[in-house]
């Protein structure tokens, strides 16, 4: 795919770019609409920016994985391909929506003694210092712990999040009952919550978040929306074919800004 600006309306020049992730090597890190293995996509978003760009894709999502999994992900990559990738997305959490982990906090606050100086001589004084919250059985502290070991694994690549996509209704068996996101999870959370942490993730860690949820176009939550989604009565969840091709278009020109 080739990216042309045109000069002037009736075309007479152009100028062609190359778009900045053209054949790089990306891991894709997450759950089951990342993962090669669902079956309600026979071709996913990754594969679309493979042939579209030419990357070459690592993937490492697995079906029902959470936040928590993210730093098994990133071990697997450093084990396999060691150094030798150029940027890693991070696709998950609404696995942990779904499993009523609470949000958290972003920090822990203890008090602590700091030196300091402003306009007269360095004294000692009392503050409250932030740290950022590794607590495991929060999202955003699994979030933190996720990030931190990323950064410091991979200092020099480029981390882009993606915030998790709406949620319709799906079943997958007696014991794997998914309700759409117009009911709250377990701790009486909407999703809403954990979508907004990943975009304040970005802050918190400065790494780019796409927010997926809003520019990708794709809400099963209407009923006509479903052509994008695997199955009309049982996978209201997980994009098919289409679904996946158009998560691809909106990454595509997203990313553009993103290098």
């Amino acid at each position: 795919m080739v990216l042309c600006l045109a000069l002037c309306n009736n075309m007479i020049g152009q100028i062609v770019l190359t778009h900045p992730w053209q054949n790089l090597k990306v891991a894709f890190f997450g759950d089951s609409v990342t993962d090669p293995n669902n079956k309600a996509a026979r071709k996913h978003y990754w594969n679309w920016l493979e042939q579209w760009l030419g990357i070459t894709p690592y993937v490492y999502a697995v079906s029902g994985r959470e936040w928590n999994d993210i730093p098994n992900q990133t071990r697997q990559l450093s084990a396999q391909h060691g150094d030798d990738v150029d940027a890693i997305v991070v696709f998950v959490g609404t696995n942990d929506f779904n499993a009523g982990v609470p949000i958290g906090r972003w920090y822990d606050e203890t008090a602590a003694d700091v030196e300091a100086a402003l306009g007269k001589p360095k004294a000692t004084v009392r503050r409250l210092k932030r740290t950022p919250s590794m607590d495991s059985s929060t999202y955003r502290g699994r979030i933190n712990t996720a990030l931190d070991l990323l950064k410091r694994t991979y200092p020099s690549k480029l981390i882009v999040l993606l915030t998790p996509l709406h949620r319709g209704y799906a079943t997958f068996g007696p014991d794997n009952i998914q309700p759409s996101e117009a009911y709250q999870n377990s701790c009486g959370e909407y999703v809403d919550a954990y979508v907004e942490s990943v975009k304040q993730a970005g802050n918190v860690w400065a790494v780019p978040v796409i927010d997926l949820n809003a520019v990708s176009g794709l809400n099963p939550m209407v009923n006509e929306q479903l052509i994008y989604f695997g199955d009309k009565t049982t996978d209201r969840l997980h994009p098919n074919d289409e679904g996946h091709r158009r998560l691809a278009q909106t990454l595509y020109w997203q990313l553009l800004t993103v290098r």
